[in-house]
């Protein structure tokens, strides 16, 4: 296989057996930190594009961008399958550890850091909030920690683009099965239950360095999601981005890549934290 290669783990889950596309970056800087990245609700490795490569490279780190199940080139949803309230909790305590078992991560004897986009904010959270020795520093980029009308509203207007124009289409490029992406994520979120989802009492076990980044412009939270982080993990570090959305790694990216580069800097200090200038 090449470097940078796609490839599929194999890996037991929700009573099946179930691959995760995944790939390796700058596998060859052998002793510095590993991001982990995590996708949004709509996302996959793909659809990540050329970031998670721009920041490795400017933080002289090495990346593993996955696609979760259910997305992209990762096993689909099964047809009878519909995920419950705790989805984001099943990928956090069940799905990364088996990943991570899968392809032989000794996250204790080196800990890993996460950057975590929207639903992969959250999952990233709940993930070092459990296992808090794992995990060297956590990157949480637009996440949520509470349902608001604002996300409610964005992800219904979502459902309706996806029925009544080429939305389907459009994530046909980044998903096997562009259904089970959109229906698995919409689909939960629109729960009446799901609008008393919370996770504010279990981020406050996290013991990590925690950067929390929200655009001012978010059509799917208030900064009231980073704030009410840093009320609950209180040596957390906010990032506010003016002209910015929901994905500030598309939006701000130069900006946001600095600023994770200073936070790796200054938490892990040691070679690969350094910041190199990003590139256009």
């Amino acid at each position: 296989m090449t470097r940078n290669e796609v490839r599929f783990a194999a890996v037991e889950w929700a009573a099946r057996r179930v691959r995760i596309e995944y790939r390796w970056l700058a596998a060859q800087r052998t002793g510095t930190p590993l991001i982990v990245f995590l996708h949004e609700g709509l996302g996959s490795l793909a659809m990540w594009k050329d970031f998670p490569q721009r920041l490795c490279d400017a933080a002289l780190c090495r990346g593993l961008v996955y696609s979760r199940p259910g997305y992209g080139r990762s096993t689909p949803r099964a047809a009878s399958e519909a995920w419950g309230v705790d989805f984001m909790h099943r990928q956090a305590h069940e799905v990364l550890p088996a990943l991570f078992e899968s392809l032989r991560l000794d996250a204790i004897a080196q800990p890993l850091w996460f950057f975590g986009h929207s639903d992969g904010a959250s999952i990233a959270m709940l993930y070092a909030a459990r296992y808090t020795r794992q995990v060297a520093g956590l990157v949480a980029v637009a996440p949520h920690i509470v349902v608001e009308d604002i996300s409610v509203q964005s992800i219904a207007q979502a459902r309706d683009a996806y029925l009544q124009s080429d939305l389907s289409q459009r994530l046909a490029r980044y998903h096997d099965d562009p259904g089970s992406a959109f229906w698995g994520w919409n689909s939960v979120w629109l729960l009446p239950e799901f609008r008393g989802w919370s996770i504010e009492a279990e981020i406050e076990s996290i013991t990590c360095p925690l950067l929390a980044v929200q655009g001012l412009n978010d059509e799917y939270g208030t900064l009231e999601q980073i704030r009410g982080i840093a009320r609950r993990v209180p040596h957390s570090e906010l990032l506010e981005l003016p002209a910015c959305g929901h994905a500030p790694h598309r939006d701000q990216r130069e900006q946001l890549i600095a600023a994770v580069c200073e936070f790796m800097a200054r938490h892990a200090p040691r070679r690969g934290a350094e910041c190199r200038p990003a590139t256009h």
